[in-house]
């Protein structure tokens, strides 16, 4: 530990403390909290959102997946990319329409009952808590290679502080605080891969060149990591399709004042994630060949302190202490993130609407947001502290399973499918979320032969790191059948589907109109 670090993690956490102490002076209702009072403007949600894109796993978790496996790792950041277009034409306009504060408000809309809020609810919380889990691990490796403290004891510092962002500022706090954070690592990513394009003299192919005689050409092609064809397209799928059913990052659409802005926003996102993971290709390769593969597993084995032993190598303690820094505060700003939307869950869809069947005065509702904040916190770092030896990109792309075959398909069919049901949706939503559960639990993320790669040791029975090519099709193919094998008892069904299909497509509501 020396100075220079201490300045830049002491200016990062006053400079959000500040943003915090703000955003608290106008944080005062439900709608404040959850989502900012709906008036971010559009490139503000858009670097709102990319900071929830480059977490801890994109920054730190791909730039050592690609100096670990090369090409593999890449793969991650391709996903990331192509995810915005989804979300930019299917998913970001309906989604703000129809929504008000979380996923089970969208679907509600439609289907009014508690059992679809409940399991939404519960989806939601099962991503944001893997998600978490994942940047926690990522903290604590960061905090200990930079301070030497034990990593429960940069877990509960991590956790501490995110859950005092959240509950004093909300979503004002939380979404400046991935601004600031978006910005700062966009510019320490920026510096780095200007370096490493320095040492091989502004030459792409003289780098690629470099890998292949000093490191492989195995490398600089799919092989590694994924070793099956099928393995790899699983992996894409999740990420592509995932983000769309990201809970966290569809919440952020309400953030905004109409469905115009939503799409301005994932424009600015489109453009700022392919800039930032273009940049990882440098950070990878240039942390295998410069640190080397060797240094990098000796110092974490799953390889999440690649960035910042480059930045080490490149420009000594300084830019290595404000690398780590930016890292902490993508962490920081990423879980606030999380907690807030796995608190909304618990306090506005389980509690507040199911529970008190939505009769909750303003205060009380605050009150119930800020007490499940500290739970989800809670929950999260307690299963942080026992997830160290994971690879924090496999726990975000395991949440990014969840998220395509448990909640796209009934985003998708509750907008454009007449006939869809509340049955449906339960036997979507179930079969998508217990099929990932099941699957992972029995892949090679949980169990490998070698002692140390991975949670228990013997054979996986499903070969595929993310099981998604199995569990999306499940998940839609439960929605279709149960919503045709059984009967749909609202006499109001198909005039409820036409009001939701004016109202996704304009914001405006079918009774509204006809007031006018």
């Amino acid at each position: 530990m020396n100075l220079v670090t201490i300045a830049f993690f002491l200016g990062i956490v006053g400079l959000t403390l500040v943003v915090t102490y703000i955003a608290a002076k106008r944080t005062s209702s439900a709608s404040d909290f959850y989502t900012a009072g709906g008036g971010l403007k559009g490139w503000q949600n858009g670097l709102a959102i990319a900071g929830d894109y480059l977490s801890a796993a994109a920054f730190l978790g791909v730039s050592g997946a690609i100096a670990l496996t090369g090409f593999d790792g890449f793969f991650f950041s391709v996903g990331y990319v192509v995810a915005n277009l989804v979300l930019l034409y299917i998913i970001a306009e309906p989604m703000r329409n129809l929504g008000r504060y979380t996923l089970a408000d969208m679907l509600t809309a439609r289907f009014t009952e508690k059992r679809i809020r409940g399991i939404a609810a519960t989806s939601t919380i099962t991503i944001v808590i893997l998600y978490m889990i994942a940047q926690l691990v990522g903290a604590g490796a960061l905090i200990k290679l930079l301070f030497g403290i034990d990593y429960w004891l940069a877990v509960i510092i991590v956790g501490v502080m995110m859950t005092t962002y959240v509950l004093f500022g909300g979503m004002t706090a939380t979404s400046w605080v991935q601004i600031i954070k978006a910005c700062l690592l966009l510019f320490g990513t920026t510096l780095l891969a200007f370096l490493v394009f320095w040492k091989f003299d502004f030459s792409l192919m003289k780098m690629f060149d470099t890998i292949s005689t000093q490191h492989g050409d195995q490398y600089l092609v799919p092989g590694i990591k994924y070793t099956s064809m099928i393995d790899s397209i699983s992996m894409m799928m999740a990420l592509v399709l995932g983000t769309s059913g990201l809970p966290h990052i569809l919440m952020r659409f309400f953030t905004v004042k109409d469905a115009k802005t939503a799409r301005t926003s994932i424009s600015w996102t489109t453009w700022i994630t392919a800039i930032f993971f273009s940049l990882t290709i440098f950070l990878g390769f240039g942390a295998m060949h410069f640190v080397g593969i060797d240094v990098i597993k000796a110092e974490n084995a799953a390889g999440n302190t690649a960035a910042p032993l480059l930045a080490e190598y490149l420009g000594g303690n300084i830019l290595l202490s404000f690398v780590a820094a930016v890292a902490f505060a993508t962490i920081l700003a990423v879980v606030s993130g999380l907690v807030l939307t796995g608190a909304s869950a618990i306090s506005h869809d389980i509690y507040g609407e199911i529970i008190k069947d939505g009769k909750l005065t303003e205060k009380q509702q605050v009150l119930a947001a800020r007490i499940g904040s500290i739970s989800i916190a809670v929950i999260s770092i307690i299963l942080a502290l026992f997830a160290q030896s994971l690879n924090v990109s496999f726990l975000v792309s395991f949440a990014f399973c969840i998220g395509a075959s448990a909640n796209l398909p009934v985003i998708l069919y509750t907008i454009y499918w007449k006939k869809f049901n509340s049955n449906g949706v339960i036997a979507a939503m179930a079969t998508g979320l217990i099929s990932c559960l099941v699957l992972g639990a029995m892949g090679p993320n949980v169990w490998n032969p070698v002692e140390g790669a991975a949670i228990f040791v013997g054979e996986p029975l499903v070969p595929l790191s993310v099981p998604a090519i199995i569990t999306i099709p499940l998940g839609f193919i439960a929605g279709y059948l149960g919503t045709v094998l059984t009967s749909n008892k609202s006499k109001n069904a198909e005039k409820v589907y036409h009001e939701i299909r004016v109202k996704a497509n304009t914001g405006v509501a079918v009774s509204e109109v006809s007031h006018h």
